[in-house]
């Protein structure tokens, strides 16, 4: 019976997810036709008239393959148990089948991404019902699978693999639009049959000690147990951040070293077995590294070969033009590094290690969208990197080694820039002076990593800040930071000096809500102990003492005396704060009546020395001031206009938007790296913006968008706009991560690169 109900489960799904086949069918041909009106030059045009006819002749037996070939995936074939790898027993696998596999695993990720906990419902029930510890790697009903037999019957149809990337999105969109919600479906029916209506994922969570993952690391699911895994850390508490698309990119960049553990996990030295009871390479093999990376600064092969006098690499074979020629040339060099560094190696632990990082440093280099100049820089890497990875296995056990973390910042910085403007630029020459202190340090290893990282972060808070529009806008941030923490502690303290002072509730009111910040502007437009400062805070103490009883004649007459300058000076700091006439004489009017009451009032009058040292202490304020605990920092443009008296149309103040964060959250929004692209959804309106700045007390951040706005935002609407994904990476896997997960792909389908 249960067998029964799996196998309907399946059925119900491939229907389901086959219903939509004909809708995309059409959009993609919508879009083929928008593709070929749009302006291109000749050849292209030409290719994409060709893609349109082929799709309008072929897209048939397209879906009609598709819907066949997951139907037959209904009943997948019987898993042969595997024993020790063994070289005799492979055979070479067609580029095209890895090509495939690269575009199928793509759409996969989206999937998974999209269906979240929906997918993971599903795994559990299915578990549950057949008695098993996890799916079949044949299964349909794993993302993998379905999306890996869309793309095999498109090309087993006749149509070309680059026509599917031209429509890529449309075949995502309407994918996730139809798989998760297949998902649910299935979800729903089993638990109308009784299986497991109620899921407890508790149950899931194998709960490892604070030392076994990476300190900030996050819950990921393992792909090697298909179990929830949780780091622990600090309190032994679970994260709570699962929901937001940057944990989503965290738990598959986790589950990656997963995929790494069993790639090598069958061999006898590999790199999970070295973290253990680390052995350093054999000799042969360090002075093949250092010949390697010595030929590699002599010879001068890559960036900057043949143009010593600066400017972009490849410029010397004919411009932009030769800059493919240059990282073809570069890409084959490195293959043959590598080639004769594993000829070197004395183990199979140490070939797979140069394996994998060569074939790391091979999709970096494909990758088209970081300028060809910045590409052969990075290729200058693969030899100190295949060094780190032999002496220190954590690099394949980490995501957050020395390494990785410098190349995937540097990467995520200029993937977001045109090549015109790197050419040439600070950051080009920053990132060549990176590369050129690793070669002079090679025996460093993860030191010289860690140490040109923090000299990279150094870099970029100064070149990011130092353009015209971002640096007035750094500067005006600095400016509402300070003001807003010298409001609160002026607050804090006023509070403490009226603790014990019999004042009225009204003036306490005026002083903590409004004299507060008053104080706080002055000190910034005039400094602390300008004398218009220092009169300002002389106000508010002689404030207290008019409020206060007055028992006798002189006092009453000192008030009456005194008061038109007190309420101008009064009136004038008010000003500061842009509080029009009506504001103010709402304000003036309550202090009027209270004054007035203070004549017949009874209550204990506060002696004159009380108020002197009131006096004394406002002057002095900031020299008791503590810069912790300031809590957050509330925006809008009019204050800033206000405190600065600039024009601050060209800057968005971030004020609204998503929900309360949580506290691991708000450790995430810290942890975000200066030079980062993003994605910001504000006001129903999306922009590609770089995080630029944070503030020295971490309060306020900017992003600088492609259009020349400025975003501010404080921290924990950073935190809220995170977690509800209205800010997100521009890339979704970091570089290194996407490298390792392309690596892994072409392993897996040519497993004897690891020991050839």
């Amino acid at each position: 019976m249960d067998d029964e109900l799996a196998r309907q489960a399946r059925e119900q799904f491939v229907v389901h997810a086959a219903a939509i086949l004909p809708a995309m069918s059409t959009a993609i041909a919508e879009r083929m036709v928008v593709l070929v009106n749009q302006s291109s030059n000749s050849r292209e045009a030409q290719i994409r008239r060709d893609a349109l006819l082929a799709y309008q002749k072929l897209s048939r037996n397209w879906t009609q393959g598709t819907a066949t070939a997951w139907r037959q995936a209904l009943t997948p074939p019987k898993e042969v148990a595997k024993g020790p790898l063994d070289s005799s027993m492979l055979e070479l696998i067609g580029n095209d089948v890895v090509e495939n596999k690269i575009l199928s695993s793509r759409l996969a990720l989206g999937v998974i991404e999209k269906a979240g906990s929906t997918l993971n419902d599903l795994r559990l029930r299915m578990r549950e019902l057949e008695s098993a510890q996890e799916m079949s790697s044949h299964d349909i009903l794993r993302p993998e699978v379905i999306c890996h037999l869309l793309v095999e019957q498109w090309c087993n149809a006749g149509m070309a693999r680059e026509s599917w990337i031209n429509v890529q999105d449309v075949i995502q969109q309407s994918m996730l639009e139809a798989i998760p919600a297949a998902y649910k479906l299935v979800n729903d029916a089993l638990i109308k049959r009784g299986i497991l209506p109620e899921i407890d994922l508790r149950s899931q969570v194998r709960l490892t000690s604070p030392g076994q993952l990476d300190r900030g690391s996050t819950p990921y699911e393992d792909s090697t147990t298909g179990e929830l895994s949780a780091d622990l850390g600090p309190g032994n508490q679970a994260d709570d951040t699962s929901g937001s698309p940057m944990a989503r990119a965290r738990f598959r960049a986790q589950g990656l070293l997963g995929q790494i553990k069993r790639a090598l996990g069958d061999r006898r030295e590999s790199v999970v077995e070295r973290s253990t009871s680390p052995q350093p390479p054999s000799a042969a093999l360090i002075r093949a590294l250092d010949r390697s990376a010595a030929e590699t600064v002599q010879q001068g092969q890559y960036a900057g070969s043949g143009n010593p006098g600066g400017g972009a690499a490849g410029e010397g074979e004919g411009g932009v033009a030769g800059r493919p020629v240059i990282v073809g040339r570069v890409a084959s060099n490195l293959r043959e590094r590598a080639s004769s560094l594993k000829k070197e190696a004395s183990t199979q632990g140490e070939k797979a290690i140069i394996e994998i990082v060569a074939l790391m440093f091979q999709s970096i280099l494909s990758e088209e969208r970081i300028p060809a100049s910045i590409r052969v820089w990075f290729a200058r890497l693969q030899t100190p990197v295949i060094r780190v990875a032999l002496f220190e296995p954590e690099f394949f056990n980490t995501l957050h080694h020395p390494a990785r973390k410098l190349m995937d910042h540097m990467g995520s910085c200029v993937l977001g820039f045109d090549s015109r403007e790197i050419s040439g630029s600070a950051l080009e020459s920053e990132i060549k002076r990176v590369v050129q202190v690793i070669e002079q340090y090679p025996d460093t290893g993860r030191r010289v990593f860690q140490l040109v990282h923090d000299e990279f972060q150094k870099f970029l808070a100064k070149y990011l800040t130092e353009k015209g529009s971002s640096q007035r806008v750094v500067n005006l941030a600095q400016q509402v930071e300070q003001k807003e923490t010298l409001a609160i502690q002026y607050t804090i303290e006023m509070r403490n000096m009226l603790d014990s002072m019999p004042v009225r509730e009204e003036i306490r009111e005026f002083l903590f809500k409004v004299w507060a910040e008053v104080l706080a502007v002055a000190a910034i437009k005039h400094g602390p102990q300008h004398e218009d400062a220092i009169a300002l805070k002389r106000s508010a103490s002689d404030l207290v003492w008019a409020a206060s009883a007055k028992p006798s004649r002189s006092e009453r007459a000192r008030v009456i005396s005194d008061l038109p300058k007190l309420l101008q000076s009064l009136r004038q700091g008010m000003v500061l704060l842009g509080f029009d006439s009506a504001q103010q004489e709402a304000h003036i009017k309550l202090i009027r009546d209270t004054l007035a009451d203070a004549f017949l009032s009874k209550t204990e009058s506060i002696p004159q020395e009380r108020i002197d040292a009131m006096a004394e202490r406002l002057t002095h304020l900031e020299d008791f001031i503590i810069e912790d605990g300031t809590g957050d920092i509330p925006l809008d443009a009019a204050s800033i206009e206000m405190l600065v008296g600039i024009d601050s149309s060209s800057i968005v103040v971030v004020a609204d938007g998503g929900a309360k964060p949580t506290q691991a959250m708000m450790a995430w929004a810290q942890e975000l790296q200066p030079g980062t692209w993003y994605m910001l959804e504000h006001e129903g309106k999306n922009s590609q913006v770089q995080f630029v700045w944070r503030s020295d007390r971490r309060q306020l951040h900017l992003f600088a968008s492609v259009d020349g706005r400025s975003y501010l935002i404080q921290a924990r609407r950073l935190a809220a706009y995170l977690q509800a994904g209205l800010l997100v990476p521009q890339e979704e896997e970091a570089l290194t991560v996407r490298a390792t997960r392309e690596a892994l792909a072409k392993l897996e389908a040519e497993p004897a690169r690891l020991s050839a």
